[in-house]
């Protein structure tokens, strides 16, 4: 138990660390970062940050299944995996915090500097985050290696991932206001507001990290010694020959994609299209309690159905939710919040389905390749995770611009023509990607319990245990 909750409190660090950094970063970004420039020169170096930020994940992206080789190849007393959440989660809280900053001026005084600066403090934030990304997830079957005990930690872990994640949105518009009043003296969301939530937010994601490297410990057992030196040549090897890891990368990526493009500009929706930016709050409330309620039922309707439904299930669910949010208003804000609910509700169950299936990924890949690869085989979701994290990077400055949600705009500023295109980008094209997900899922995915069961049998079988 107390190698459960010390997880589950790394996982509720964790998810505040991705939704200050995926959206209310660029948040930040399109709305105090440049303050006091001439608005032509805010869009502009809103496109450049946005494009920096964007390239530098996606480029980075490309060295995570070697990062997850480098912790598989890593040997201390203290294990492979924790070393790194302490040193990751450390340096990358510290970054977090600079980026909620204009750097000492230069965001308006020195552009040339300031994307200097900015390059160097986000390919370090980048990097460290990815080797705490990746060892925190990798960890679980380093944990145990019994499918049930697996599905408990990843419950508690994203029991407390959905407060970090919703706490995050329920409470970054009353802690931007709060010290932006007190620092200045006035009201509204200053940049002096918005670096008190992202130092708030780098604390807690540090001392987090610390606590789940403490309070766990990784299981040395015969198939986890089955763990050959990793080649990066055998890293993507790795990869690429376990099928159903390559089917399930491809199947979350479009739902992963289309989740983000939506949660990242539910903000905008709140303050430029209904209207109402106090109304913002509840998506924080809906969200929570909809995560509250649904990460204890994973393992009681996993038990029922295959994770392979609950996952189709959970889609039929989120569609409904689109479908509420584009007929939705501010005098019909109640079909707004029941829209949210059946957004929100299965979101934690489809996360979890993936996470168990990538995690039974690992005996399949060394069922099927002779090769065990803890951290190789896990850091693919944080990968796909990163990718999605970095369009909705884009996808925040892309229709910030595009549809005049900068700087002091008002709702009332924004035509008809820009709430039809934001629709577009942030509930039909995300709703078309779900559906072709949930297509894969259904067709493609073979690894159910049942035959991770099965796989492990024939393992321990095998090496004689």
């Amino acid at each position: 138990m107390r190698q459960r909750i010390s997880y589950a409190l790394g996982a509720f660090g964790h998810d505040i660390y991705y939704a200050t950094l995926s959206t209310y970063f660029m948040i930040f970004v399109t709305k105090a970062m440049f303050t006091g420039a001439p608005k032509d020169v805010q869009a502009k170096m809103i496109a450049l940050v946005t494009t920096l930020v964007v390239g530098i994940r996606l480029i980075e992206i490309v060295f995570d299944p070697i990062i997850g080789s480098v912790i598989d190849n890593t040997k201390t007393k203290w294990g492979k995996f924790r070393p790194w959440l302490c040193i990751g989660g450390t340096v990358s809280a510290i970054c977090l915090a600079m980026l909620f900053t204009n750097f000492f001026g230069l965001a308006t005084s020195n552009q040339t500097a300031f994307t200097i600066v900015f390059i160097i403090v986000f390919i370090i934030l980048d990097c460290t985050y990815s080797f705490k990304d990746i060892a925190f997830w990798s960890i679980i079957p380093a944990l145990s290696e019994d499918s049930a005990e697996r599905g408990k930690l990843a419950t508690f872990a994203r029991f407390a991932s959905s407060l970090g994640a919703n706490g995050t949105t329920l409470a970054v518009v009353p802690i931007v206001s709060f010290f932006t009043l007190m620092i200045t003296g006035h009201s509204g969301e200053a940049a002096s507001g918005w670096f008190a939530f992202g130092l708030i937010a780098a604390i807690i994601y540090g001392v987090t990290s610390w606590i789940a490297a403490l309070g766990t410990k990784e299981e040395d057992s015969a198939l986890r010694k089955q763990n050959e030196k990793t080649s990066i040549k055998d890293v993507f090897g790795a990869l690429a020959k376990n099928d159903q890891l390559m089917w399930l990368a491809l199947a979350y990526i479009l739902f992963a994609i289309g989740y983000v493009a939506t949660t990242a500009v539910l903000m905008l929706y709140f303050q430029y299209v209904i209207g109402n930016i106090a109304a913002f709050s509840i998506v924080g409330v809906v969200s929570a309690i909809c995560g509250i309620i649904a990460v204890p039922l994973f393992p009681v309707i996993t038990k029922i159905i295959s994770r392979k439904y609950v996952y189709a299930i959970g889609i039929v669910s989120m569609l409904i939710g689109y479908l509420l949010f584009s007929v939705g208003s501010a005098s019909l804000l109640a079909v707004i919040i029941i829209g949210l609910v059946f957004f929100y509700f299965p979101y934690q169950l489809i996360f979890l389905s993936v996470l168990m299936t990538i995690s039974d990924a690992v005996e399949y890949g060394q069922w099927k390749n002779g090769v065990r690869n803890e951290a190789v085989t896990l850091s693919l979701r944080p990968l796909l995770d990163k990718i999605a994290g970095a369009l909705s990077n884009g996808i925040v400055g892309f229709i910030s611009v595009a549809c005049g949600m900068i700087g002091n705009a008002q709702a009332g500023d924004i035509t008809s023509k820009g709430i039809l295109a934001f629709k577009m980008y942030a509930f039909y094209l995300p709703a078309a990607l779900m559906i072709i997900s949930c297509i894969i899922f259904l067709l493609k995915i073979k690894l159910t319990e049942k035959r991770h069961a099965e796989i492990v049998k024939e393992l321990e079988a095998s090496l004689g245990e």
